[in-house]
């Protein structure tokens, strides 16, 4: 029976990119002048998985790649050679490849194969360059065992002979050998198959590669030497060891990759921890090592043993058991499925508020019983709706991660330096929202790279360090999540701004604010770049961000200072799904505020509602004057109140900046699914969405951030500052 493979490509793919990413992650935090081990090891793990999967879907073009990748990084772990900014360069750009490669075949995008050509043979060239004799001296000694036949460029011949096997997966397994060398392929007599390889690969990969198909405990494994040379191992002509002694010392010590056999581990052997067979990963038994001796052919020699290649054996073994336990504990869902999930948790929300408004106009007294179910079941509810909503949720990592490569090439572009930090990595953001705040985020770090940070030069004579310091931040604030680009460049130039706005015909004053001032620059076409770049100053792209960031429900907002920096706020709703909302009544009309904006509701006095000629009115609150917006003007309703003492104000906030809202009543708080009224119907100013109220009539839902800044539009700031 056939198995269709095409199935597991996706997880491949997945995988793959994640792959990427952790490498590349990795790389761009690595000492080159000192660099931690174990971030060498994960790197060339992610190679060496990356590479073991294409071959096993047959994406020949990938596995080439990352099998000179994977060989380069092995002799650098193996301190074989130094680690170089080179190496490091050359690293990244095999990513990128990588990359591209892994889209061709997913997406059938066009791939570079000029680019791809380049890396690889920019990966053999440093491998081969490095690799020289004074890195071979560093070996240990007796690294190899006397008389080893060793070729050109450090070539070995190794006779492995298999288990029984099935022909498919000799083939299968001949074919991955195949990059690591030269291969021949016969059958022994008693019909399995062996094959004899010349390569400059470590043993360790040969070992690796067979252990996807066959136990490595069963393998056989020898190295061709020279008969002269061991003829006169074995007489030692009074200054070596002979070769017996030599041989049976590194018996003792197991090859060099299988573990050394204590009483503890037959003890647990024995006792299988009282669940599983006696099972022996690298590893052989007394009576298997004689068996393997009298074999033993008299021109092979056994493999050398290193204290490090154990060491190494036993740490990747602790890190795949690490990882398995890992993958045991999460699955890979399609987004489909979960925005599937949360459309059905939805209506059952809904549903929910039916059952509570009809059985709220029920006698307590004698539905007690019944009363407490729908209790039960309103916060059953909210339980589900609430660990339904956070699988939605992703870490900004997911964001983050992507730009210091973008950064670090960028700044080298650009001659400057730059020093990339981030905080709340951890916080979670809604993945719909966390996919459309990739651009935008983009826009603003290039921008601050490009225009805020200095060069070292001036830097220095501003009294500065040489390298700038750019970092992304996020945290949550209430229902909202705050993420913000902060570099301690120039700041923006107040003078430069309007010079530059006035010359485009914009109705500027000298008087205005700081903040007006800073907004102009999301003014479509505006640019203070003295000359255009590829990377900025052709004045788009900025209110572009500011445009999506608004159709996110969010708000963006500038704080600078000349001489010590800029920081870009971005203020966004922390999921576009399910949010708790507040019901209030205008006229016969219900619309929904969300809760987040609110901050009280209170009844006002006549004598705290003062007229301003020209200006509308305004509410005083606790010594504070905030413009009163009467909601059934804006939205032209026929109203049950039109004097706000009769009726009631709620408090709202939005980006700092307060407004009182009058409403006729407000009927109370509940959870709402929030409905996309654009796409069902058409775009409404002044409405972010619609829900359904739980009798099944719809209320709109009032979006509180374009209220606000229409509000103050229309009303002079300078009357309540």
């Amino acid at each position: 029976m056939s198995i269709d493979m095409s199935q597991f490509f996706q997880v491949f793919f997945d995988e793959a990119e994640e792959g990427l990413a952790e490498m590349e992650k990795l790389l761009l935090a690595v000492n080159v002048a000192s660099p931690d081990p174990e971030d060498l090891n994960a790197i060339f793990r992610a190679a060496h998985s990356i590479k073991g999967g294409s071959s096993t879907f047959g994406l020949s073009d990938i596995a080439g790649v990352t099998h000179v990748l994977e060989s380069l990084l092995d002799r650098i772990r193996q301190g074989q050679m130094a680690l170089t900014g080179e190496h490091v360069d050359a690293f990244l750009a095999a990513k990128d490849v990588l990359k591209s490669m892994l889209d061709g075949h997913k997406h059938g995008a066009e791939v570079d194969q000029d680019a791809v050509g380049d890396v690889r043979m920019l990966l053999q060239s440093l491998s081969e360059g490095k690799s020289s004799a004074p890195a071979k001296a560093a070996a240990p000694a007796g690294a190899q065992p006397a008389g080893a036949m060793v070729g050109p460029g450090g070539v070995r011949r190794y006779r492995i002979e298999m288990p029984v096997i099935t022909d498919k997966d000799a083939e299968a397994l001949a074919d991955e050998l195949a990059m690591l060398g030269k291969i021949e392929k016969s059958k022994s007599p008693e019909g399995r198959w062996v094959f004899i390889l010349d390569t400059a690969e470590p043993i360790d990969d040969v070992v690796a590669i067979c252990a996807f198909i066959v136990n490595v405990a069963d393998l056989k494994i020898s190295q061709a030497v020279d008969p002269v040379r061991s003829k006169e191992e074995e007489q030692g002509y009074g200054f070596f060891d002979n070769f017996t002694t030599q041989e049976e010392r590194e018996k003792a010590q197991g090859y060099g990759f299988f573990d050394s056999h204590t009483a503890i581990e037959d003890k647990e052997r024995e006792q299988g921890y009282g669940f599983f067979a006696p099972f022996v990963p690298l590893d052989i038994t007394a009576r298997k090592a004689e068996a393997e001796s009298e074999h033993q052919h008299p021109d092979e020699a056994p493999l050398p043993v290193t204290e490090q290649a154990a060491t190494e054996k036993k740490a990747a073994k602790a890190g795949g058991a690490a990882a398995a336990g890992h993958e045991s504990s999460s699955i890979r869902v399609s987004v489909e499925k979960v925005d599937q999930l949360i459309n059905l948790v939805g209506e059952l929300v809904i549903t929910q508020a039916m059952i509570e408004q009809r059985v709220g106009k029920l006698d307590p007294m004698q539905h007690e019983h019944l009363l407490n179910s729908v209790s039960q079941l309103s916060r059953n509810t909210r339980d589900l709706q609430e660990s339904v909503m956070s699988i939605r949720m992703m870490p900004m990592d997911y964001v983050f991660s992507r730009f210091p490569r973008m950064v670090r090439d960028l700044a080298h572009k650009l001659g400057k330096q730059v020093e990339f930090v981030t905080h709340g990595a951890a916080t979670e953001l809604d993945k719909g929202l966390i996919e459309r705040i990739v651009d935008p985020l983009t826009h603003l770090v290039r921008n601050s790279i490009d225009h805020g940070i200095e060069l070292p030069d001036a830097r220095r004579g501003a009294g500065k360090s040489e390298a700038g310091t750019l970092s992304l931040s996020a945290e949550h604030q209430g229902g909202n999540i705050i993420i913000e680009v902060t570099d301690d460049g120039g700041g923006l130039n107040r003078d430069k701004i309007l010079a530059k706005a006035k010359s485009q015909g914009m109705p500027v004053s000298d008087n205005i604010t700081d903040a007006d001032v800073w907004q102009l620059i999301f003014e479509p076409g505006f640019s203070t770049a003295e000359q255009v770049t590829d990377v900025s100053g052709r004045g788009v792209g900025m209110d572009v961000v500011k445009r999506n960031i608004l159709a996110m429900g969010g708000a963006v907002d500038i704080r600078s200072s000349k001489g010590f920096g800029t920081t870009i706020s971005i203020s966004l709703p922390l999921t576009l799904a399910i949010l708790d909302g507040m019901s209030i009544r205008i006229g016969e009309e219900v619309y929904i505020l969300p809760l987040g904006y609110v901050v009280e509701s209170l009844q006002p006095l006549a004598q705290d509602i003062k007229e301003i000629s020209g200006q509308g009115q305004v509410l005083r609150v606790r010594g504070e004057y905030l413009p009163l917006i009467p909601l059934y003007q804006i939205f032209n309703i026929v109203p049950s109140f039109t004097d706000p003492s009769q009726g009631l104000v709620v408090i709202l906030e939005s980006d700092g900046k307060k407004a009182a809202l009058f409403v006729d009543d407000l009927i109370g708080q509940q959870q709402i699914v929030v409905k996309n009224l654009e796409s069902n119907y058409r775009k409404v100013a002044g409405i972010s969405g619609a829900t359904i109220l739980g009798d099944g009539g719809v209320a709109l839902i009032v979006d509180v951030a374009a209220l606000l800044r229409s509000s103050r539009q229309l009303n002079d700031e300078s009357v309540f500052s």
